[in-house]
């Protein structure tokens, strides 16, 4: 038991000495692979005006779309997630995950689920 904890406890602290010599940018990268990778329990809530009209529940990530041709980022997000159609903050047994788009000048807020 002693052994793991040495070894957990060093690869902790050449963790952190790796990130303290990265700029904030690619710590900021970093964190966004870890967290491509373990997903995130994120929520999607898009406005009109101040009215809430649509949530999508259990949101991975949001992903930007590039262009076919020339690689540029477009104008809109798209992800996946579970369309919450009655506003409940809960997954229900007939929602479903759906594929979901919004643009750039849309009112939206997402953050990790609190629940």
């Amino acid at each position: 038991m002693k052994v793991a904890l040495k070894i957990s406890a060093s690869a902790l602290a050449l963790v952190a000495l790796l990130l303290a010599g990265c700029t904030q940018e690619q710590q900021n990268k970093i964190s966004r692979d870890i967290q491509n990778w373990t997903g995130t329990n994120g929520v999607l809530e898009i406005y009109a005006g101040d009215k809430l009209v649509r949530r999508f529940l259990k949101v991975d990530k949001l992903s930007t779309a590039l262009g076919t041709d020339d690689g540029k980022p477009r104008n809109y997000r798209y992800g996946y997630g579970v369309l919450d159609e009655n506003l409940n903050m809960q997954v229900d047994p007939t929602e479903k995950k759906v594929y979901f788009e919004f643009s750039d000048f849309s009112t939206v807020v997402f953050f990790e689920n609190p629940h």
